[in-house]
């Protein structure tokens, strides 16, 4: 479990199903392509504030099948090339290739810097955890099986390198296996991207808002912030009868889906759905959890 600790490699070629988010088959060799699943937060209350002014929460996550895919390579490519696979066009953001980005840190973390194709189906700053999924996927590949190492790279990098379904708690660092369950939601994905930072100083500068529905703290936030959130919360409530949640500081909003569990995701391009708000679209998506190491 040490850092750049490696399992034996599994063929080249290979691919993880998403919906083994946690799984661990032998990797750590070019040409194993590893899944990275979106994180959904159905609920978060914050509870506190260290004294270091990180955030203390408790919340409930799960993995879904909307999943980023890193492929791993031998020498003589870059070191990370990013391809923008995002439903409905919305682009991938502020990702890039730079030593910042989180796979790259995880990389550099196991002592692993090999060239990765990093395709991004998950939008940046959706609140769905992509980097953070990204840089799991990276320890999973390397056998790395330290939390230290994932904490140290970002507070949810500990949840996504399992999956599943959890409690967690602390900044994120603390998380408690719960009994997977089958469900489908539908997520908005807004063509805005929240800072995770500035909705936590704007939650303090609030007040500490607490949601009496008990859904999401930071919800009153990030519309404080971003208020075109609340335009685009409205319009997916409008379209599907359903009153919104946010994902973490956003900006996903999300609804349970009535469809039955084992109906096929839709996520393809071609099946995309979009909403539209003053000119702006916005794809709506149909996502189910995934099973994580241990099927938590």
């Amino acid at each position: 479990g040490r850092a750049g600790h490696t399992e034996p490699a599994g063929r080249a070629g290979h691919t993880e199903p998403a919906g083994r988010a946690g799984h661990t088959e032998p990797a750590g060799r070019a040409g194993h392509t590893e899944p990275a699943p979106a994180k959904l937060t159905l609920s978060l209350r914050v509870t506190g504030v260290r004294a270091d002014g990180f955030h203390l929460l408790d919340a409930e996550m799960v993995t879904v099948d909307l999943a980023d895919r890193l492929t791993f390579h031998g020498p003589g490519r870059p070191l990370l090339t990013v391809v923008d696979d995002v439903p409905g066009g919305i682009g991938v953001g502020d990702v890039d290739a730079s030593p910042a980005n989180l796979v790259r840190r995880a990389a550099a973390a196991v002592g692993r810097n090999v060239p990765i194709t990093l395709v991004k189906r998950i939008p940046s700053g959706a609140g769905l955890g992509g980097g953070s999924a990204d840089a799991a996927a990276v320890l999973r590949w390397a056998g790395c099986a330290d939390l230290s190492v994932a904490t140290g790279l970002g507070a949810d990098v500990a949840f996504c390198v399992g999956g599943g379904r959890a409690r967690v708690t602390g900044i994120g660092e603390q998380v408690e296996p719960l009994p997977f369950e089958e469900r489908r939601f539908v997520l908005l994905l807004p063509p805005v991207a929240v800072a995770t930072p500035a909705v936590y100083r704007a939650w303090d500068e609030l007040g500490g808002p607490v949601d009496p529905a008990g859904r999401n703290d930071l919800e009153p936030a990030a519309v404080a912030l971003v208020p075109e959130l609340a335009a685009w919360r409205d319009a997916f409530a409008t379209a599907t009868g359903r009153r919104p949640t946010l994902a973490g500081s956003g900006a996903t909003w999300w609804v349970e889906d009535d469809r039955a569990a084992g109906a096929p995701a839709r996520h393809g391009p071609a099946e995309v759905q979009t909403l539209a708000v003053g000119g702006r679209r916005a794809p709506m998506v149909s996502v189910a959890t995934v099973r994580g190491r241990g099927n938590g």
